[in-house]
């Protein structure tokens, strides 16, 4: 079965979620309000009107309310306006009950039900009284959300090792995992100061390659791999995989040489992959 969606954002960066646009004309980049499972709320449409399998969709989908009005936008822009100064007080709450926590984020909701008060910790945090005291202040439901550190680096924003803004808080809607294997399959230097970023945890570009790399791996020996080659019998101990190089130590001669994939296959020392 087929289905017409719209993909909306709610956060710069954010994760995209699918909804039915109905009968409304609904453009890419056109402010819509739709309801969510955390109530009415205000997103940006970054994916025009397509048609996609059942299988690509989590239902039911709810539908589209409407475009976003001018009253709508002046509410979005009081929310926010409102979240910075609620971040305030919380701040100051937070040091008059000296908890260990850092506060990273505040959010109204659109229709302004519940504030939700985003925070990283090293452990858990004991904020009952806090929570009741900013309820008597705001007056409406209050939600603490401890996030990780890579969250509160995609919050926050920054400068990268590579000079750019950080790939999270610009277009990475979902984290993915990354490992320390990435990092070796791609040659790369596993100092933990050149690896990570400014959230202290792997860098997510290390993900980016990593299928490139792996393909252009199988087509190539492994490392200490034995291999005869035309000047004897030998040892692999290095390879630059984009480049198709491999390197082979000789027994008995002390002596590396350097080989091409093509010129190893040619010479029948190792079969071509499938």
């Amino acid at each position: 079965m087929k289905y017409d969606i719209v993909g909306i954002r709610f956060k710069k960066a954010g994760k995209i979620y699918y909804f039915d646009p109905d009968q409304l004309a609904v453009p890419r980049d056109a402010q819509v309000v739709v309801e969510t499972t955390r109530g009415v709320e205000c997103g940006t449409v970054v994916i025009g009107r397509k048609t996609v399998d059942e299988e690509d969709v989590v239902l039911p989908l709810k539908k589209v309310i409407r475009l976003a009005t001018e009253s709508d936008e002046l509410q979005v822009r009081k929310n926010k306006a409102d979240a910075e100064a609620a971040m305030d007080i919380c701040l100051q709450k937070i040091y008059s009950h000296q908890l260990e926590m850092k506060l990273v984020d505040v959010e109204y909701t659109f229709d302004r039900n519940k504030i939700i008060f985003y925070f990283t910790a090293d452990g858990r945090v004991d904020f009952r009284e806090l929570v009741k005291d900013l309820a008597a202040v705001f007056k409406t439901r209050i939600e603490l959300r401890q996030i990780g550190v890579r969250d509160e680096a995609k919050m926050l924003g920054g400068i990268g090792p590579c000079g750019r803004m950080l790939c999270c808080s610009t277009f990475l809607g979902d984290f993915e995992p990354v490992s320390i294997k990435m990092a070796k399959d791609q040659n790369l230097s596993l100092n933990p100061a050149k690896i990570s970023g400014v959230c202290g945890r792997l860098m997510c570009c290390l993900k980016y390659e990593n299928d490139q790399y792996e393909s252009a791996k199988k087509a190539l020996p492994d490392l200490g791999e034995e291999i005869n080659v035309h000047y004897g019998s030998g040892r692999v101990v290095g390879l630059n995989i984009l480049e198709h190089l491999i390197q082979i130590e000789l027994k008995d001669q002390n002596k590396v040489v350097e080989y091409t994939l093509d010129e190893l296959i040619e010479e029948g020392a190792i079969s071509p992959a499938e």
